[in-house]
């Protein structure tokens, strides 16, 4: 038996969590909604709900500690993306773009520029409003990601 796919969600501001469902119920994967406050989730076996303690990274340490290179994470936190690219899993963001190897360095750098100047006192503006093509665009890098993994000798929860 292969090593099962898991989808973890970095979950406290996803707006994309029912399309991620929908998606593991058709692959029959496992996933992980992590969050700090308790968030309604479906009840099936499938998805767990997992509230971690308050705290600045205590979802992304929960995600960080647990991901393999089986496995795929739902975030926008550049910080955690950087740790599961580097733990050899797939990291993508709410609106579709994944996080690579070759794409995490300047993720991270352009984060930390921003949050210089933020601190600084410096007006940036944020990330743009989710639009409706952004769903279509994350759905099609989730389940690219999960037929990569298919590909590499990863499988479903059987």
């Amino acid at each position: 038996m292969s090593t099962p796919i898991v989808i973890y969600v970095d979950a406290d501001a996803c707006p994309v969590k029912d399309e991620i469902y929908r998606v593991a119920e058709r692959h029959d994967l496992k996933v992980f909604v992590v969050s700090n406050r308790p968030i309604a989730v479906p009840r099936v076996e499938m998805i767990e709900r997992v509230v971690v303690p308050a705290g600045a990274d205590a979802a992304d340490d929960w995600i960080a500690e647990r991901v393999t290179p089986a496995d795929v994470v739902i975030t926008t936190d550049v910080p955690l993306a950087s740790r599961v690219v580097k733990a050899g899993a797939a990291a993508i963001t709410p609106n579709g773009k994944p996080f690579t190897p070759e794409s995490i360095g300047m993720a991270l750098a352009t984060r930390n520029l921003m949050d210089s100047l933020r601190s600084a006192g410096e007006i940036t503006s944020g990330p743009r409003p989710f639009a409706p093509r952004d769903r279509s665009t994350f759905l099609q890098a989730l389940d690219r990601a999960i037929v990569r993994l298919k590909r590499s000798g990863f499988g479903a929860n059987s």
